[in-house]
């Protein structure tokens, strides 16, 4: 008897994400006049927003912290000097055709160019995935083999989480043969569109890896949280990973005391560390997010006058061929 192998629960809910701007603006309850000024215009970069978030925004507002981060506007058209579709010059680190190498020690792995949902402000969303080679990262593990100096492996994309559970078992364990790897580090964001994506098989594969594995979240606002998330955040810890959230200062979203105390406390209360505020990357059709450094500035010596030092993100930004990161408040 033959069964046919259902897909993950997970798959099935990513088919309600909203890919065409009409729609959504009709489940957002947008007058006409509003939906006239925004659908008359061509956005490269496509819009793809999971069904929980969309239900998040508030109805008819475009000053919604959600809709700011997922639904394209005619600000995204606007040429700005300073920005650019490569701020990061990431193409001139490429040391394989998936495998990126910016710092000492750590090597990032383009696992997939997909990811749950498409933020406006994405710095990859000019990148050429496409001429990537296709495979099971065959060049990037070998790669790896070879260079004993590289002892942590970041695992990025697009969003790894996009991976299904054999492929990501595949990579874990070509991964774990490695024996001078001694960190393999998601960076995620996909739990907070689909929570639904930590199944049992997924929770398997983590708990499984031999190396210390580190998960990086990436959640700008508090009302990108809700129970199901924290759960399936939660599955994750309690495999003994460290937990820690990067967000990027976004005005109109976030640039505010009350938005990131709040979300800094709703993380740090479920033992999730605020580990980076970044500010804005330069990229094409993003100039309406930028937050000033001063203002930047001023947010952090609020939270560090009102929050414990641990809950408090280093507040960096990213210059190609630097080093490291560099601390702004240094």
């Amino acid at each position: 008897m033959n069964l046919i192998k259902k897909p993950p629960v997970y798959r099935e809910i990513q088919k309600n994400n909203f890919t065409q701007l009409d729609k959504l603006l009709d489940f957002l309850e947008f007058d006409d006049a509003t939906k006239s000024s925004l659908l008359n215009s061509h956005y490269p970069f496509v819009l793809n927003l999971p069904m929980r978030l969309a239900q998040k925004i508030r109805k008819n507002s475009l000053n919604d912290p959600l809709f700011k981060q997922f639904v394209p506007t005619r600000s995204e058209l606007e040429k700005e000097e300073g920005f650019s579709k490569n701020p990061l010059e990431e193409d001139s680190f490429l040391c394989a055709p998936k495998l990126l190498q910016k710092y000492e020690g750590r090597a990032l792995l383009v696992t997939t160019s997909a990811c749950a949902m498409h933020c406006r402000y994405c710095f990859r969303k000019n990148y050429p995935y496409e001429k990537q080679t296709a495979g099971n990262f065959e060049i990037e593990i070998d790669r790896i083999e070879k260079d004993e100096s590289i002892q942590e492996v970041i695992l990025s994309g697009g969003d790894t989480l996009s991976l299904s559970n054999e492929s990501m078992r595949s990579l874990l364990h070509k991964l774990s043969d490695i024996p001078h790897v001694k960190l393999i580090r998601f960076h995620s964001r996909f739990i907070v569109g689909i929570p639904e994506r930590v199944d049992k098989e997924f929770l398997s594969i983590l708990e499984e890896s031999p190396k210390q594995i580190i998960f990086v979240t990436h959640i700008n606002h508090y009302l990108e949280l809700d129970d199901d998330v924290l759960h399936a955040l939660k599955s994750i810890q309690k495999l003994g990973i460290p937990m820690l959230n990067q967000s990027v200062l976004l005005q109109g979203v976030n640039d505010n005391l009350i938005t990131l105390k709040t979300l800094h406390e709703m993380l740090i209360y479920r033992g999730i560390i605020p580990y980076y505020l970044h500010q804005l990357d330069p990229v094409s059709g993003t100039k309406h997010f930028q937050v000033e450094k001063e203002k930047g500035l001023q947010l952090i010596e609020k939270l560090k006058a009102c929050q414990p030092g641990y809950s408090i993100p280093r507040y960096v930004e990213e210059l190609p061929h630097q080093k490291n990161k560099l601390d702004i408040t240094s």
